[in-house]
């Protein structure tokens, strides 16, 4: 557990208000983040908690992040669960805090959160559709001679199109596996100065 200077009393004012553009700011990434989260299979307030403890300037406890929020601390706490295992964020010891509350810090490792995220839950996915895929070309090829006649034809069409995707999973693991050890080697300023093309460019 991560220390953390920062006194209690920084913590009780959870509704401070923002600047105008601050706050849309603030309202926009959450927003932002949320909708990440739910594009990649995750629990949009997964995304919006992560946001509310990475624009704290100072730890939050599971009541600072449900005032926040509105949300239900059943809600907070299931959600800060799936955020720690995920690495994206931690608890941390708060001078003159309550024994009875927990602070959190969101992780701002950038590359570690990617490449916990891509190593772990993406690859498991893949090799789980590769897995399914293998199983059932095999379940195909070995009962294709048994098959009537008229439905061999399909049979084989199955095994081309699954053969294809298997394809497909094997290049796309291995340009996540290249991705991520690239990623390992790499600096988080080298990156964000790299000019990305536009689509028109690379027609």
């Amino acid at each position: 557990m991560k220390p953390s200077s920062e006194p209690a009393e920084s913590h009780l004012d959870t509704r401070r208000q923002l600047d105008s553009e601050l706050q849309i700011v603030h309202e926009s990434m959450l927003d932002g983040l949320g909708q990440l989260a739910d594009y990649f299979g995750f629990n949009k307030v997964l995304g919006q908690l992560y946001g509310t403890l990475l624009l704290s300037a100072e730890p939050l406890s599971l009541d600072d992040m449900m005032a926040r929020l509105g949300i239900s601390k059943a809600s907070v706490s299931t959600n800060m669960r799936s955020l720690e295992h995920m690495g994206m964020a931690r608890q941390v010891w708060v001078r003159g805090g309550s024994g009875r509350r927990k602070y959190y810090q969101a992780e701002t490792d950038f590359w570690q959160i990617f490449t916990t995220i891509m190593s772990g839950r993406e690859m498991r996915e893949m090799e789980r559709a590769l897995l399914v895929m293998e199983e059932n070309r095999q379940r195909i090829s070995n009962s294709l001679g048994d098959l009537p006649a008229d439905q061999q034809a399909l049979a084989r069409l199955y095994l081309d199109r699954i053969t294809q995707m298997q394809a497909l999973f094997r290049f796309a693991s291995l340009i996540v596996n290249s991705i991520v050890n690239q990623v390992r080697s790499s600096d988080l300023p080298d990156v964000a100065s790299v000019e990305l093309l536009k689509p028109s460019t690379l027609e």
